[in-house]
């Protein structure tokens, strides 16, 4: 489990370096965010974000049923979970990069859907968290 943990907090290290240099690379300004803020650039994004949230976490709930009270394999858990990640990003690269008044923060957007996807994709490739199941 500390293993778990440590690889969690080099993915997070890994995406903030990455994201700095992106920054510096392409001039994007820092976009000051609160923590559990929602961020929405306009309000059919806020819209569309609520009703993607909410199928969400219907199909999280459904995932979790179906991976430890049906056997489904934890694998097929993640991978959903990877689905409605990429979505959840690009849902919001998209309105960053068409409605927004930066639309260059698209960019840093895109960068952590793909190192987030990246590392779950390798998680399920090298079934590496079937341990914690």
């Amino acid at each position: 489990m500390e293993k778990f943990f440590l690889a969690v907090l080099l993915l997070f290290f890994f995406s903030s370096l990455v994201k700095i240099f992106l920054r510096k690379a392409f001039d994007i300004k820092k976009v000051k965010k609160e923590f559990f803020s929602y961020n929405h650039v306009n309000s059919l994004h806020g819209k569309i974000d609520w009703t993607l949230r909410i199928v969400s976490f219907v199909a999280n709930i459904s995932f979790v049923y179906l991976t430890f009270y049906k056997g489904l394999s934890f694998n097929l858990f993640l991978f959903g979970l990877l689905i409605l990640l990429i979505l959840d990003y690009s849902v919001t690269a998209f309105f960053q990069w068409k409605y927004s008044e930066d639309p260059k923060q698209s960019i840093l957007t895109v960068s952590e859907m793909s190192i987030l996807a990246f590392a779950l994709g390798a998680a399920i490739w090298f079934d590496l968290l079937s341990s914690l199941t």
